[in-house]
């Protein structure tokens, strides 16, 4: 059954939790847009915001909205994974994602500085050979698990090479972010979380001799640059607890692990829905972007974040207490009828397209978008034009996704392919 045939849920029976839930959220999202706008979820007591309108007011509104806070508000066992922190690696300081202003727009300069569009549009050539030599790989075989062989190495290896990792080390950080993201996700035993700390722990000593390397000798990376550009307002450069909270927040799992799930459920609709495939190559130049737009939209790579309330908010007819945990749930709003026509429907001709939230919006709108974006027309592009037909492997998918509450990932997509 495919998420647009999904039937709303009683709201009594909504549990992000739930693997069933967490492989289709939609029918709970519309309940919860509809009868429950502002849902205080009864498991973790977060606030759960579903509806567009609220959620692009509450990401712009930075002052009743910040983006700071503690961990142990989210997650109980913060002080026993600070305690592993302290014991063998490094305590990871705030991200960027996780400072207010002036901090945060001080630190973004950095950042904007590294993934200027310059820097970003000479990788284009890079972006286009690879995706050509991963599809070689399979092309002639004429099948492929799409995840594993295309959607989690084309932009795991870009951002490798940004960030001064080699490629023949890809795999080893994909189980470094796929730990992390796990931890996240929120759905971990006490035991699975330690696993997860540990193998960060793991990262950070990897990526501290990169550090140390780069402070004697700068390269044209990326990470070259955040690692010797000083913050003028700081006085400084990034600290070592600093640059390994980026490492994996920002660069490897913001960089590589959104832009691996919408490259997976792109080409699963693509797979599910013939009229779009041929719409898409009937004019790649003009459809492979607009095409990128509504997969973020419709299967939002990540499905929600967090804010805090710094002060009592209300918001249709409910009170939010000052120091409440925000899940503000980017995924229920690109889907809100209220915003968009037929929104469970590929449109690839919609009016406001581009008006999705999956970016975020405002202050801490994604500063790796223009990155994804490259990475996502290149790969659409490259997969329309060397197959003439797409389809699913008989049998092989059960279109199960990884048990996240902030992310959306298909665990493995089976396609056969029909070289063109």
């Amino acid at each position: 059954m495919s998420a647009a045939e999904r039937p709303p849920l009683a709201l009594s029976d909504i549990n992000f939790f739930d693997p069933a839930i967490n492989d289709c959220p939609y029918g709970a999202y519309e309940t919860l847009r509809d009868e429950a706008p502002v849902w205080q979820d009864p498991r973790t007591k977060m606030w759960v915001i579903t509806r567009y309108d609220d959620v692009r007011m509450l990401l712009h509104d930075v002052e009743r909205f910040p983006s700071s806070r503690g961990r142990g508000r989210i997650d109980p066992r913060s002080q026993m994974i600070r305690k592993l922190y302290e014991e063998k690696g490094w305590v990871p300081a705030p991200t960027l994602a996780g400072r207010d202003d002036p901090e945060h727009r001080e630190m973004r300069g950095l950042f904007n500085h590294a993934f200027r569009p310059a820097k970003i549009k000479e990788l284009d050539p890079f972006i286009v050979e690879l995706a050509d030599r991963l599809i070689d790989q399979f092309a002639e075989r004429g099948r492929c698990d799409w995840v594993k062989e295309f959607a989690v190495p084309l932009p795991l290896i870009v951002i490798g090479q940004q960030m001064g990792a080699p490629e023949e080390d890809i795999w080893r950080i994909k189980a470094w972010t796929d730990a992390w993201v796990q931890r996240l996700g929120m759905m971990q035993t006490d035991e699975e979380a330690i696993w997860s700390t540990e193998m960060e722990i793991e990262a950070q000593h990897y990526f501290q001799a990169v550090f140390e390397r780069l402070r004697r000798e700068p390269d044209d990376t990326l990470l070259s640059d955040l690692v010797n550009t000083e913050i003028p307002e700081w006085g400084r450069t990034l600290t070592d607890e600093e640059l390994h909270a980026e490492m994996m927040a920002d660069t490897f799992v913001g960089g590589s692990e959104t832009t691996t799930n919408a490259l997976a459920h792109g080409a699963r609709i693509l797979a599910e829905q013939p009229a779009v495939w041929e719409q898409v190559r009937s004019d790649p130049e003009h459809y492979v972007p607009l095409f990128a737009e509504e997969v973020l939209r419709l299967e939002g790579p990540v499905q929600g974040l967090f804010r805090t309330t710094a002060v009592d908010v209300e918001l249709h007819g409910v009170t939010i207490p000052a120091g409440s945990v925000i899940n503000v749930r980017y995924a229920a709003a690109n889907r809100d009828d209220r915003q968009f026509e037929c929104p469970a429907d590929v449109d690839l001709d919609r009016e406001n397209l581009r008006s999705h939230l999956a970016f975020g919006h405002g202050t801490h709108h994604c500063l790796g978008a223009p990155l994804a974006r490259r990475e996502l027309v290149i790969g659409f592009r490259a997969l329309v034009d060397r197959f003439e037909s797409i389809r699913f492997v008989e049998g092989a998918n059960d279109f199960s996704h990884q048990p996240n509450f902030c992310l959306r990932a298909l665990k493995e997509l089976h396609l056969e392919l029909t070289p063109a």
